[in-house]
């Protein structure tokens, strides 16, 4: 289902984290690709220090991102473009949060995070697309509403957009392939003939007057020919 969208969504989340920080007004101190300190010390290292955030490889990242983000949140289960923008959230505001919201646009409880067989099934019956607006949407209200948008905002913002993109484009279901041409059958002078008695018959069996079906074959004939004339013409 949406497995094969985890490596992109995997490359464009980490596009977005960067490598280390440690921004005095952000509540969550040393972070490298996303990962803050307390993740860290919860996922990998229980008594890590700010240079072992420094020291993290991404690889050690990106199993930490694939059990405790992508896996935590049944991402695989979810439709294209649902599962990153869910990941996205999840990272960047924890899983608590981005389980809710989904359910919440789900029109379920959101008295728990857990994506249940419930949640999965509902994702599933929606429109990928809404889903998608919906949860991006929610999550720039949230942002917005918090005391350092004044100094994060410009790249949150940024961040929440170019997901949503992104996403939408997962969503987006595949493009039809090219049509191909029906082929053309040549005509011949046996089938034009034929094509001109085929008339005449159709206009005596209708009771047309003979002058005028005698008329109806002489035209078919003609135009026939004219046909032929043009078609060999391209030989």
């Amino acid at each position: 289902m949406a497995v094969a969208s985890y490596a992109r969504s995997l490359a464009c989340l980490l596009a977005h984290e960067g490598g280390y920080t440690n921004h005095p007004d952000d509540p969550g101190g040393p972070t490298n690709f996303g990962i803050t300190i307390a993740d860290y010390r919860r996922y990998a290292k229980a008594d890590a220090t700010a240079g072992d955030v420094r020291a993290m490889s991404v690889e050690d990242a990106k199993r930490i991102y694939r059990k405790r983000y992508w896996d935590a949140q049944r991402c695989d289960d979810l439709p294209a473009g649902v599962d990153y923008a869910v990941f996205d959230y999840g990272v960047n505001s924890g899983i608590g949060r981005s389980g809710k919201v989904l359910r919440r646009m789900l029109r379920l409880p959101d008295d728990s995070s857990a994506v249940t067989d419930e949640v999965v099934a509902a994702c599933q019956a929606a429109d990928a697309r809404a889903l998608v607006v919906a949860i991006c949407d929610e999550r720039l209200r949230f942002l917005k509403s918090l005391k350092t948008w004044s100094v994060f905002g410009t790249g949150w913002g940024r961040r929440v957009d170019e997901v949503k993109a992104a996403a939408l484009q997962m969503a987006a279901p595949p493009a039809a392939g090219p049509v191909a041409p029906k082929p053309v059958v040549p005509i011949k002078a046996g089938g034009a003939a034929a094509a001109a008695g085929a008339s005449a018959a159709a206009a005596h069996q209708a009771g047309l007057p003979i002058g005028l079906i005698v008329a109806v074959a002489v035209a078919g004939a003609l135009a026939a020919l004219l046909l032929i004339h043009v078609l060999e013409g391209k030989d």
